[in-house]
């Protein structure tokens, strides 16, 4: 721009004997860079690259406010970055741009590696759990049956098969955890009532469980043994937090879009700071337990049922509140 106004300049002296060929070729080899010319009087006298001429002033006042001018002969030669500075000027910014695109993509491939990672250990926990309560219960199961030959008219023995039946029920529950199991149309009401039934035999009489179900079936197309662990470990974990005393409240309705199901308890709730962590595997607030209950009664509803569960809404000494919503 300097060259172009001392070529300007040039121009201005030159008379009828000057040569002007090399001025106007400096003058006219300018093809990028936006020059507004303005006399002393603030008058516009020339122009170029100049495309939006109806707002020149208003364009030429935003060069002087930016120091980008060179006074010449009294005229004030006004000037801009080229379409290619700008673009230079923007391009580190674009390059930095594009290296978080790709950190962010690694974190994301990264962290996605962890958690695939994570599920495989879960996953064969489970499956080997499963396979090392598989011999224990067959024997029990075969103790049971001798029993039942010798004191045909002991009381004890129902109980004692039913807890039998409830321990092979859980490694068959953990066998599945590694394979996406074969939903069938099920009754909701059933499993709810069976979580019932089973948690009133197994917790305080301090602990009173209310249902709150329509009087029609809800069906659901699920793996029942599967959701009723769900609920179970809901209720458990309930019982927990109110340490033995308190009210569980299963409730269950459809709306427009989802059947939803609800774990209301009158314990001592969650903290909000562990609201967003009580689904990660390892994550417990008891002096005992491993953190996996709530991480997977996560992957059996969200990535076997295809629903979603969350924690609907917890006070300190008040309760918590764990929702379920499952398509129809």
């Amino acid at each position: 721009m300097e060259v172009w106004a001392q070529a300007l300049h040039s121009l201005n002296e030159a008379d009828e004997h000057t040569d002007v060929s090399l001025v106007w070729s400096v003058m006219e080899g300018n093809n990028t860079i936006p020059v507004i010319v303005i006399n002393r009087e603030g008058e516009i006298t020339d122009y170029r690259n100049i495309e939006d001429t109806t707002s020149m002033a208003s364009y030429a006042s935003r060069m002087i406010q930016a120091g980008d001018t060179i006074r010449v002969d009294g005229q004030l030669v006004c000037y801009d970055d080229s379409v290619m500075l700008k673009r230079l000027a923007a391009w580190p910014y674009v390059q930095l741009g594009i290296v978080l695109i790709f950190v962010v993509v690694a974190i994301f491939a990264l962290l996605s590696s962890k958690r695939a990672e994570q599920n495989k250990v879960w996953v064969g926990l489970s499956k080997e759990t499963a396979h090392q309560l598989g011999t224990p219960i067959s024997s029990l199961m075969a103790w049971t049956e001798m029993l039942k030959e010798t004191y045909p008219d002991d009381e004890l023995l129902p109980e004692m098969d039913k807890d039998v039946k409830r321990l092979e029920r859980i490694a068959e529950r953990f066998s599945k955890i590694g394979s996406v199991p074969e939903p069938i149309e099920s009754s909701m009401n059933e499993v709810l009532q069976h979580v019932i039934e089973y948690m009133n035999r197994r917790t305080s009489q301090k602990v009173q469980i209310i249902s709150k179900m329509p009087e029609e079936n809800v069906i659901v197309k699920m793996n029942a043994s599967l959701f009723e662990w769900v609920i179970e470990n809901l209720c458990k974990n309930a019982v927990d937090a109110m340490e033995g005393k308190g009210t569980i409240t299963l409730s269950l309705w459809r709306d427009d879009e989802d059947v939803v199901i609800e774990v209301q308890d009158t314990g001592k709730g969650i903290k909000k700071k562990d609201i967003k962590n009580v689904f990660t595997p390892g994550f417990t607030t008891k002096k005992r337990g491993w953190g996996l209950g709530l991480s997977l009664a996560k992957r059996i509803v969200e990535e076997y049922h295809k629903g979603h569960i969350f924690v609907k809404s917890s006070e300190i000494g008040k309760g918590t509140t764990f929702r379920i919503e499952m398509p129809k």
